[in-house]
């Protein structure tokens, strides 16, 4: 059998300032973590909320990242760690009563996402 770096080195891929809110994007981050990575695809492409569309992107880059870099195989990646934080967030107002003014921030989050290859047997 040949020993792939795979196995040895987690594949990584980051999402810097993605433009959904760290508590949305959490919904579906838990519901792919620790899942294969075909399952977890699969999941993305049935869910209907934005952060699935996001991540899903954020995933396939993870996939060919292993598949070109550490020459990985497709059926052997789970996501072993996926974490959101915080991003930048952009001030805005919003009028109300009386000539006064609310602070609105539009949140950003940032996405971690690591992938280990599974030895099989």
């Amino acid at each position: 059998m040949n020993k792939t770096i795979c196995n040895t080195i987690p594949v990584k891929a980051f999402l810097k300032n993605g433009k959904i809110s760290p508590r949305k994007a959490v919904l579906v981050v838990d519901l792919i973590r620790g899942k294969k990575v075909e399952d977890a695809k699969r999941i993305l492409e049935i869910s209907k909320k934005k952060a699935s569309f996001i991540l899903l992107k954020l995933l396939k880059s993870a996939i060919s990242n292993g598949i070109n870099n550490f020459k990985c195989e497709y059926k052997s990646l789970i996501i072993s760690k996926i974490w959101v934080g915080n991003g930048r967030f952009l001030k805005r107002t919003e009028p109300r009563s009386r000539g006064s003014a609310n602070r609105l921030l539009k949140r950003y989050s940032n996405i971690w996402l690591y992938l280990e290859g599974v030895k099989n047997g």
